[in-house]
């Protein structure tokens, strides 16, 4: 046997050899192709203590690909999403960045697009509870108190509000009873404090921010005197949203009402139509700093009170994220 002839005979082996491999891996890879699938998972936020997101999304769609045998196994368990706002700033329409990962190498995922919420600055807002007591036909009531669960005194108690800075305006705690008191004494425990501001009831049990508002106590025990033969009620103080705001760069970080409840008196029907009294508005225009109006309580027809003036002051300061005007 001549040379050339063992050498064409290796070349054509290694040919053979080269052409079993190239077919071994076109059927393994047409059993196991390269697959691409989506998923809807959980969305998990990184937020600053200073900060809060207002109704961002909860969930996110992640594309992902990889080995048929592989892709088969991935689920809400091994790919997540993850947003890193640690560095956003408060604003109406803050764009931030989604990063999809997978626990297995071998997965391959693309990022969600960004997306767009609301930042707000995060405040802790104390608030006493007020009491909405309405006196039956005949009745009056003469006393209320919100109880704090483990309080050891009847002194009017107090919850703090753990939320946007925006949702802030106008906001009142309050504690309602929703039969017509009728008798002396009445105590009812475990009733639920509902939150109200300038739009609204504000529903807690709905999480729409990131991290969730809060109050820290949601429920209080309710303490109410009534006498019979005298027309009148006990009703809170609300204050109106300003006529004009205070100038550019500053805003109302707080608002302080005094007092905070009134006895009103006169005919039961009308009397038993006031549910609350809202002040006049006043102007911030001109405040750039603690302002305090001494304004007249409007007296709906038919009622009267024995208080003529409420003051409301403003504490306003200025607004880190906002140049003042020139």
């Amino acid at each position: 046997m001549s040379w050339s002839l063992v050498t064409n005979e290796w070349r054509l082996k290694l040919l053979a050899l080269g052409l079993g491999v190239l077919m071994l891996g076109a059927v393994a890879f047409s059993q196991n192709p390269p697959t691409t699938g989506t998923l809807t998972v959980p969305l998990n936020y990184t937020v600053p203590p200073n900060i809060i997101l207002i109704n961002p999304p909860t969930k996110t769609n992640i594309t992902y690909s990889g080995l048929a045998d592989v892709i088969k196994n991935v689920n809400p368990s091994n790919l997540f999403a993850s947003v890193d706002a640690t560095r956003a700033l408060p604003g109406a329409a803050v764009r931030l960045n989604i990063v999809a990962k997978s626990t297995d190498p071998r997965v391959q995922v693309q990022n969600p697009p960004p997306i767009v919420v609301q930042v707000d600055t995060r405040q802790v807002r104390e608030l006493t509870v007020q009491v909405v007591a309405r006196a039956a036909p005949g009745w009056s009531v003469t006393k209320t108190a919100a109880i704090c669960p483990g309080a050891a005194s009847p002194n009017p108690c107090k919850v703090h509000f753990d939320g946007p800075v925006s949702w802030e305006t106008n906001l009142v705690a309050a504690a309602s009873l929703s039969p017509q008191i009728n008798t002396g004494t009445l105590d009812t425990p475990n009733q639920p404090v509902t939150l109200t501001n300038s739009t609204g009831v504000i529903d807690l049990t709905a999480c729409r921010t990131q991290p969730c508002a809060a109050l820290d106590v949601n429920n209080v025990n309710l303490h109410v005197e009534a006498a019979a033969g005298a027309s009148s009620s006990t009703v809170p103080l609300v204050d109106a949203t300003p006529s004009h705001g205070p100038p550019q760069g500053y805003r109302v970080t707080g608002i302080t009402i005094v007092p905070v409840t009134i006895v009103i008196s006169g005919d039961p029907a009308a009397v038993g139509r006031v549910l609350r009294i809202t002040l006049p508005p006043v102007d911030l225009s001109n405040s750039t700093s603690d302002a305090t109006f001494q304004v007249a309580i409007p007296y709906p027809n038919g009622v009267s009170g024995s208080v003529a003036n409420a003051t409301v002051k403003y504490s306003i300061s200025r607004n880190p994220n906002v140049s003042p005007s020139p």
